[in-house]
Formats: C-alpha cells, structure tokens, sequence
C-alpha cells in the first residue's frame, strides 16, 4: 500500500513537472549542478564533492579497497595537474577518446563508445558547453537513466592516478577528459569504481538511452528476426555490440529470387565484408540497373552491405534497444508504447517466489495490461499483439559492497477477464496454465522477452526464483499499439464474474451462508473461528464480532451488511494472505507473534507506520506477556485497512492530507470511538 502511494506520487509529480523525465531530470543526491557551479564561481573556490569523495571508499572496498595492493600510490588530481591544456572534448567525441585503464570495465566502455556514433544520444548524457576554461568550477554533470528516471549527476574533476597518469579510463591524446569524468559519474551512481568490475555493454547502453534491450543468439535466431529487424528500424530501435545495423534493412531481386539484405557499420575501423554483396562483388551485377545504382556504394569506410544469412553466420549475437516515446524526436519514426512500475520483494509479504511454490506465489504484486489492437504488418503474419516485457531488479551494484548478489529473477504472464482491479488468487493462478513467461529465471539485471499475444487482459507476475528473496525491481511493458497498463489492486472488482470463482469454493460458500446465499457477522465469526480451532500452528481466542462486523464494513460493496460470493472470497484470500505474513512473523513457531515483531509484520502487511501508533496498537492487541494472536493481527490489520480506506476516499485530490467538515468531524469521532486502539494516535495515523 505504502509502495502504491509511492508510485502514484512519482506519477503525479511526473505528470505535472516531468520531473524525471527525459526533459527534466532529477539532481541525483539533490545537487543541482547550476546552483553549485554558481556558488564555486561566487567564491573563487574549486567544487569539492561531498558525496563522492576523493577517498578510498570512492575507489572501492575489496579489489580497490585501502589496504590492496592495486590502489599503492593512488593519489586524486585535477586535470590541470595532469596537462598545461585540459580540454573536455576536442574536435568531437571519438572512440579514440576511450582507452580502457585498470578497471574492468570494457563493457562499460564499449558502451560509451557507442555514443559517439550517435551525437542526439551523446549530447543528452553528456551536455554540451562544458569545458576547463569557461565558467569553470572544478565541476561537470551528465544524465543517466537510472531505473526509471533521468538524473542528473554531478562530479568534481579530482580523478585517480598513479604517477601522473589516469588510473582508468583515458583519451589517447592524453588532453581529453569527458570519458574520464563520465565513467566517474557512473562510478558515482553505482556507489563506487570497483563495483563497475564485469557486466554487459547492454546495461551501459540502457542507462545511457533509457530503452529496454532484447538479445538474439544468432546461432539460434527466431524464424522471423529479418522482419523483427526491419520493424525496429521504423521504431527508430538502436543496435549495439561489435557492430551497427544502419537504416537499411531490406529485401532485393537477385536474377528474380528475394535475398534479404543489410546495411552494417564496423564501429572499430576501416576494416569491411569481402564477402558476397560486399563492395564491388559480383552480386551487384544481379540487380536490376535502378535498383543497383540506388544501393550500390563502393567505398573504403567501414560501412558495406552483407546478405542476412551471413550475417547469422558471422556474428554470434543481436543486441536490439528499443526507445522510449519521448526519446526520439525525429517524426520519421513510429514510436512504442510505454508502460513503467515500480515494486518492491518483501520476505512474508511480496516476496512470493515462482510458480513452483505454490503456498507463496500468489502474494506477488501483479500488474494489469489490456490489449486491444493488433500489430500493423506482423513480422510473422499472424495477427496479434507485439509485447516487449522487461524486468529490472535494483541497485545491484550498489549493494555488491553488502555481499549481495543479484536474484534470479522472471515472469508470468496469465490471462483472464473483467478483473482488472483484482489481485488473482491461488483459484485462478493455480489452476490455469501461464499465457506466456519468460523463458528462463536468471540472476542478471534484467529479464527481457518479446511476445505475441492475442487481444485481451493479462495480468504480469514479476517474481524471485526462490520465496523470501527480497529485492527492488521496475518492470517495463512496450507495446506496438496503445495499451491500457495499471498495477493489479487490492480491491475488490465488482464486475468479476462468478465464473472466476473455484466451484469447490462455491459449494463451501452455499454451507455456510444457507437459504439467503449471504453471509453476516455472526456466520464470518462462526466459520473463521472454527477454521482456526483445527490449525494447531497458530493461537486464537476466538474471533470476536467487532473484528467480523470491520471485515464486512471493509469489503461490503452492496451495502447489504453481508458478504455475497465474491466478497466472502475476497475475505478468504485477504485471511490466507494475512496468515503468511503472521507465520512468517512467528519465529519460534509458538502460534503467536512477540510484539516486538509488530512493526515489521505491518510493514510487510503494507502500511509504515510510526513508533507511537505502534505502541498504542501494541498496548491494545498484546497480551501480558507481549504476545499478539492471529484473531488480534487479522483485527488489527482489517482496522488500519478501513483507516487508510476512509482516508483515500475523503483525500479525492490524492495531495496526501485531508479537511474535514463538522459532518465528516462527527462521523469521524464516532469512528475513533469504536475502535479505541487509534483513538489518541488518530492525527499520527493518517499518511497514506
């Protein structure tokens, strides 16, 4: 819920500020790069940086740490120190500016070196104007996108070397210092140079453009990659690796029979295909004269043409970065639909594992997707709807220095209908294959899969491998054509059908709630109190009518007072959820949960709360031996449900406060005066 209220602040404020956005990035560390360059300016001071400083715990803190043997005579210098000259970029960015020092980080580099074949995307990550002579400060930024936003970084120019000479990565003319500053900025996001050691050229290059990456073994590519290919292009897709696909990838007539053709780049040099189709081959000779003289080219540039089925021969792999909307500014391309969340794997809560734990993974967050459109031009030919799905866990390499190695992480993709505000059960999830999931879990930063899928409503389940794994992710959705995306709600659908509903459920639904097929706060208490009796790993003392009678307040859609079908089974996965997070909670298997592990069952049950509401709930629901049993926590939990509840509903402007009338005044005093627990702690409890 906390992490609900969270997201839909960032989206506000996106909406209304872009903060974030591609045009408006965030200070990261909140340093606003003018606002300092000013100060340093006004006081003739060179800029020092607090944040990332020219310390050890900067370099790292094993490999590169204080006592290594690779860090003896390290000392941090300012460009000036280095040359007479220091020049930020001379006569453009070239991939001659950068060489690779003592750190492993060629993918990094490999990376950064793609930027300079393309000066829209170079001139966003490292703006221009900078340099040593004017307006300058000692101090530099550049823009990353950094799971899910932009920020903009700030540095200080003090840089490693060893013997007068930069430790990492430099230009070969010695005088240049943007690749320099630049792979510090990144150091600096990632919380230091060590923890850049070993990675992928496709996590540089989306932290550089903000797009989502597909890979293509190439010794087993997909029938249809030609076409996936050639579609990219007009999405204005980028490629990246040892080459570069131009803008052309097309189909030709030699002698009368297709041959596929592309048009590459070898980003490294002069070096070129000998090869069929290559400059001056014979195969020219094939095509008709028009044709022919519009593709034909004959030059020693490091660019020549090459059939597709070489091109699965002699290259091992296809990295394809697909952009987001606001990425590309030019209107000759068609642009990709975009949806971003956030979510968060907490251990007994959200943390639920795959499929192959069915006891947990229905407590995974979900996330809603409705396609409506089918592709234009399919790349197979079969009408459907192109989803790219991408799932990113966070702060990998921040927390490296923490021991913490990446989960192995993945997803499903499960269809259904008309519960697109539902968060599905074990009824449905369970007893349904999957629509599609990636294809494997694997312990990389990101899972990325393209899928064809009929129109419909999926719901995405983003999951660890293993339960009880906790990690931050974003998951990314692309589609060709508009699609409507939102998380999967915890609240109750009034549209869901019966349908949903398993029949064994039903047939328990009819015992229990007799001739009036509606069950009332004396039957709920009846019927929880009586599945409790039979559990021998949790304490009850009964539930009591006061905690029956919130159940039903909090979930009676009709306002008959009485739950129906779907809202009793909406109770019976609201209990089942809260049981998890109890036994999760009871650490010597007692039956009962110690107080002191209130805070953090709540905080997994969803809500933050404060250390004075925690007493006043501790004070209420605890026993004299500082125990809390299941009848108590569910009470608890149903109650701070109707709190928060009751304040989204009278905070209509989502602005995180509310007023209230003398109407809504009364209503509420009559409200704290029947659940005693809250009612000296009401102000502190309202934060959504």
């Amino acid at each position: 819920m906390a992490n609900t209220a969270a997201e839909l602040a960032r989206r506000k404020a996106r909406e209304e500020e872009g903060a974030g956005s591609r045009a408006n990035a965030v200070p990261f560390n909140q340093q606003d790069f003018e606002r300092l360059r000013s100060e340093c300016l006004r006081t003739g001071s060179l800029f020092c940086d607090p944040t990332f400083p020219a310390g050890w715990d900067s370099l790292g803190y094993n490999q590169l740490g204080r006592y290594s043997s690779k860090t003896i005579g390290v000392e941090w210098k300012r460009p000036a120190e280095l040359c007479s000259d220091p020049r930020f970029i001379v006569d453009g960015a070239k991939r001659t500016d950068i060489c690779q020092g003592e750190l492993g980080d060629c993918w990094l580099l490999a990376a950064i070196a793609s930027l300079t074949l393309d000066p829209a995307i170079l001139n966003r990550v490292v703006p221009p104007g900078q340099s040593f002579s004017l307006q300058y400060a000692g101090i530099f930024h550049f823009q990353l996108w950094q799971y899910g936003e932009w920020v903009d970084v700030v540095v200080d120019d003090r840089l490693p070397t060893r013997d007068g000479k930069l430790l990492f990565v430099h230009s070969a003319e010695g005088g240049e210092f943007w690749s320099a500053l630049l792979e510090k900025a990144y150091a600096k996001v990632n919380s230091s140079y060590e923890v850049l050691i070993g990675g992928s050229s496709i996590e540089g290059f989306e932290d550089f453009t903000g797009g989502i990456s597909e890979s293509y073994d190439l010794k087993e590519a997909p029938p249809f990659l030609f076409n996936i290919m050639r579609k990219a292009l007009k999405l204005g897709s980028l490629w990246t690796g040892s080459f570069l696909v131009l803008n052309f990838v097309l189909q030709v007539h030699h002698f009368g029979s297709p041959v596929e053709l592309l048009r590459i780049r070898n980003p490294w040099g002069q070096v070129e295909w000998t090869g069929a189709w290559s400059d001056n081959s014979r195969e020219w000779d094939g095509l008709e004269p028009e044709e022919k003289k519009r593709l034909d080219h004959a030059a020693d540039d490091g660019e020549f043409w090459m059939s597709y089925t070489d091109f699965l021969r002699q290259f091992s792999r296809l990295d394809i970065c697909n952009l987001t909307p606001d990425t590309l500014s030019s209107e000759e391309f068609s642009r990709w639909n975009y949806g971003e969340f956030e979510g968060v794997w907490r251990v007994g809560s959200t943390a639920g594992g795959c499929r192959n734990y069915p006891a947990t993974f229905c407590s995974n967050l979900q996330f809603f997707i409705r396609l409506e459109d089918v592709d234009d031009e399919p790349h197979d030919g079969e009408d459907g709807c192109t989803v790219l799905i991408g799932l990113m866990q966070k702060d990998a390499r921040r927390e490296r220095r923490f021991g913490r190695d990446l989960n192995t992480i993945g997803f499903a993709i499960y269809q259904y209908k008309g519960r697109s505000k539902v968060h599905l059960g074990p009824d449905v999830l369970l007893r349904r294959a999957a629509a599609a999931r990636s294809q494997n879990f694997i312990n990389l930063r990101e899972v990325c899969e393209r899928f064809k899928l009929p129109p419909g409503e999926y719901a995405i389940i983003p999951s660890t491998f293993q339960p009880h794994r906790k990690g931050s992710f974003i998951l990314r959705v692309f589609t060709e054509k508009q699609a409507h995306t939102s998380p999967m709600e915890g609240d109750l659908d009034p549209d869901v059908g019966r349908d949903h509903v398993d029949p064994h459920f039903k047939r328990l639904f009819a015992q229990i709630s007799g001739n009036d097929s509606e069950i009332s706060a004396f039957e709920l208490q009846h019927v929880l109190d009586k599945v409790i009796s039979q559990r021998s790993d949790v304490k009850s003392d009964g539930f009591s009518l006061q905690t029956c009678r919130s159940i039903i307040s909090l979930l009676d859609l009709d306002g008959s007072g009485k739950l129906g079908l779907l809202e009793f089974h909406h109770v019976w996965t609201k209990i089942q959820k809260y049981l998890e997070v109890f036994k999760s909670h009871d650490s010597d298997g007692s039956g009962s949960m110690s107080s002191h592990e209130m805070r953090a069952a709540l905080a997994e049950a969803g809500f933050q709360l404060n250390s004075a509401v925690i007493q006043e709930i501790v004070g209420r629901y605890a026993d004299s031996s500082f125990a809390i049993d299941f009848d108590c926590f569910v009470g608890c939990l149903i109650r701070l449900e109707l709190l928060f509840k009751m304040f989204r509903t009278l905070d209509k402007k989502n602005q995180g406060k509310i007023q209230l009338d003398l109407q809504q005044v009364n209503w509420s005093d009559w409200f704290w005066a029947s659940n005693p627990s809250i009612q000296t702690c009401s102000g502190l409890l309202l934060v959504p």
